[in-house]
């Protein structure tokens, strides 16, 4: 049996996680909170691994306030490097695997075609560049890790873009979304199977992977699909970025190419339109 930690426990993947982890065999769980377990303190981290033998860390834990990062520079770099920097130390002396999630915004969104895992980042925003750091800190501490970049989330837990329109639609006659922002949604019930698929898989290659579900699709076209699968009438405007202006620029650009999973796993992602109906099928605390 292999014993894994989950940091973040709390938040949409995290909680997907151990929604899942009902239904797993060989596999001992250890999920802590943010406020349980602090990856900004070596102690707390400390703590866990004293108390446990982890064979895989799973790191759920970030700073995500994208635009409220503009403004919170050290706090989002030290959760999302200095944090990083920490778990990936300690995973190294206590010799456990590191499954750190990233995200999409590594990337200045300017490609016209998916991005590959091999491709340069260039962060546009604070956020982006303090994942990518800490990113760059797994890479230079450890042999042994996964860095799993990931786009759009979304879930029936926490706050995401899917709950939002729901509770607008129920508040408002029009809503104006985005329509120059390509990206590819994620149920995060997808990437916890995925990152469970992972741990229990006999070819275990490490590195960077991309996984979203399949397919792209706008904020705009994503929120008509929304209302089209449950019967909302809603009127919907498309908007550009320049008519939406946020603190944080974002790419305009985030598809990621899922071929090295494919190639690697032999596994199949399921599209995005298939994960949006089965989370709608589900209650839903808007």
């Amino acid at each position: 049996m292999i014993s894994v930690l989950v940091t973040g426990s709390n938040g949409q993947l995290g909680k997907c996680l151990q929604d899942i982890s009902i239904n797993t065999t060989g596999i001992k769980w250890i999920f802590k909170s943010s406020t349980e377990l602090d990856i900004t303190n070596e102690n707390s981290i400390l703590d866990a691994f004293k108390n446990h033998k982890i064979d895989y860390l799973i790191n759920c834990a970030a700073y995500t306030a994208v635009d409220r990062a503009e403004s919170e520079k050290e706090k989002a770099f030290l959760v999302n490097a200095e944090g990083v920097r920490l778990l990936a130390t300690i995973c190294k002396d206590y010799s456990a695997t590191l499954i750190h999630i990233s995200t999409d915004f590594v990337f200045d969104g300017k490609k016209h075609i998916p991005y590959l895992e091999t491709d340069q980042p260039n962060p546009i925003n604070v956020y982006g560049t303090s994942k990518l750091k800490g990113e760059e800190y797994v890479q230079e501490i450890l042999e042994r890790f996964f860095i799993i970049r990931t786009s759009w989330v979304y879930s029936r837990h926490g706050n995401n873009f899917v709950k939002t329109m729901l509770k607008l639609g129920k508040e408002r006659n029009e809503i104006k979304v985005v329509n120059d922002q390509i990206g590819s949604p994620t149920n995060a019930n997808d990437l916890a199977e995925f990152l469970i698929f992972i741990l229990n898989s006999n070819e275990k290659e490490n590195g960077i992977y991309h996984y979203s579900n399949e397919g792209n699709i706008s904020w705009y076209d994503f929120a008509k699909e929304i209302f089209a699968i449950c019967e909302n009438d809603i009127k919907l405007i498309p908007i550009t970025s320049n008519q939406y202006p946020t603190p944080a620029s974002r790419p305009k650009n985030s598809i990621l190419s899922k071929d090295k999973i494919k190639v690697k796993y032999l596994k199949e992602v399921p599209h995005w339109r298939d994960s949006l109906k089965d989370i709608l099928k589900q209650t839903i605390d808007t």
